[in-house]
């Protein structure tokens, strides 16, 4: 998500989808997760461009009731995390929901989940590069529009392109590398919290005045909460681990509740620190500017080396963001190529590599053009709503799982989908017609690519 790092489909057909895929294990494999590692994992899936970005998008819009707007997309994500869980549960393939969406709905609805997680996540990935360029150049002290030259645009652009060469020639991030980066990550955000903790306390009465019905609406809050889910929507990655931990049946839904609770305290306490040394317009303003609010607020804090470590720690999370997300968007772009709902070129596999070319090539196209709009609130509202549209088919097919297959009350996957309904129509209209149009060409390249004139075609 933000906020993430390929969410619930970021495997594709790796870990044994329809048409077999690249890596593909030949037995069953390890559980060797407990809760403690799955809940770690979630976090490294989570926390990245809806920390370091997305809070400040969402202050724009309502202000000091972000920390109201904050709980509320936390419990959808809940709610749809744990729609996420029994689907995987009930059909153990990657791909996610543009697996179960063909599997449990219709194939017209499981290749529009497809397409709109491809969307979603390609924007993410878009607001991650431009982040990562508003932060870096923060942190070498460099004026972001020197010279009439849009440098984040510039740097997002080349951070795309150079991580789109390594996945292209099979590069694999770890675990290990991962889980470095998230420790790297969560230890410097507690330094940033200790240090802004004061200031918070002495805020306190301000903070908790704006709230719907004193200077904020209903709707600046709940369109809050729908630019804040996306924050995050990692957590489907936990969802995948089926295969890969002790007692699955417990282990899954425990870290996924574990999970958003964590991140929420942990989004809850640095909105609380930045609201508090830049206000709300302020942070708002530091995203827009620059697409590093959470630098700019250490830097009023004072202390010491605090706003580098908050931007350093920013970099190397949104390089793994970025990382993951490419080799995901690839992945599910070949699943989606082998079923001939894009054309059959996409699936191909390089030889030498083992890396699916043609897709990461479409793939890095895509948040290219993303990243050349230059302004993360557009590209962060345009994931915001595709997302909502993914997650609300998610819900739908948990709805018509049997009741054998199912592990929670239906009264959770109803909350999640009329959340997701109800968030997608707060962001503004002109991100319907977007994800409306392109996803009608989606389903015309669909048309073109089952038909014989393309290759792999049929």
């Amino acid at each position: 998500g933000g906020a993430d790092r390929g969410g619930a489909d970021r495997g594709g057909p790796d870990r044994g989808g329809p048409g077999g895929g690249e890596g593909t294990a030949e037995g069953g494999l390890l559980r060797e997760i407990g809760v403690p590692g799955a809940i770690f994992m979630g976090l490294g899936s989570i926390v990245g461009t809806g920390l370091f970005v997305s809070l400040g998008i969402a202050a724009g819009v309502a202000g000091n009731a972000i920390l109201l707007a904050l709980p509320l997309a936390g419990l959808l994500a809940l709610c749809n995390g744990l729609s996420s869980a029994q689907l995987a549960a009930a059909h153990p393939v990657s791909g996610g929901t543009y697996e179960y969406g063909y599997r449990v709905l219709s194939p017209t609805l499981g290749f529009s989940a497809g397409s709109m997680f491809l969307l979603a996540k390609s924007a993410s990935a878009a607001t991650a590069a431009l982040g990562l360029a508003g932060y870096g150049l923060l942190l070498a002290g460099v004026e972001g529009d020197r010279a009439g030259l849009p440098l984040p645009v510039v740097i997002g652009v080349g951070s795309i392109l150079l991580l789109g060469v390594l996945v292209a020639h099979g590069i694999r991030s770890s675990n290990r590398a991962n889980l470095t980066i998230v420790g790297i990550t969560l230890a410097i955000l507690l330094v940033f919290l200790a240090a802004g903790a004061p200031r918070v306390v002495d805020s306190l009465p301000e903070l908790t005045r704006a709230v719907p019905g004193n200077g904020v609406g209903l709707g600046a809050l709940l369109h809050a909460s729908a630019l804040l889910f996306v924050a995050f929507t990692g957590y489907g990655r936990i969802a995948t681990l089926g295969e890969e931990v002790h007692d699955p049946a417990r282990t899954i839904p425990r870290a996924i509740w574990a999970t958003l609770i964590v991140v929420t305290v942990l989004y809850l306490g640095a909105a609380a620190v930045a609201l508090a040394t830049l206000g709300a317009e302020g942070f708002a303003r530091a995203t827009a500017e620059r697409a590093a609010p959470l630098q700019e607020a250490a830097a009023v804090l004072g202390t010491p080396g605090l706003a580098q470590l908050v931007g350093l720690a920013a970099v190397t999370a949104m390089i793994g963001v970025l990382l993951n997300l490419l080799l995901g968007l690839s992945r599910v772009v070949l699943a989606m190529g082998r079923r001939r709902d894009l054309p059959g070129v996409l699936a191909g596999i390089h030889t030498e590599s083992g890396s699916p070319r043609a897709a990461v090539a479409v793939v890095v196209a895509t948040i290219v053009a993303l990243v050349l709009i230059g302004d993360v609130r557009v590209t962060w509202s345009f994931s915001a709503f595709t997302v909502l549209v993914y997650y609300g088919i998610t819900n739908l097919a948990a709805l018509r799982l049997p009741a054998e297959a199912r592990r929670y009350p239906r009264w959770v996957a109803l909350l999640g989908l009329a959340g997701c309904l109800l968030l997608a129509v707060q962001i503004e209209p002109l991100y319907w017609l977007a994800g409306g149009g392109l996803l009608a060409g989606a389903l015309g390249v669909r048309a073109l690519a089952r038909s014989r004139g393309l290759p792999g075609g049929g």
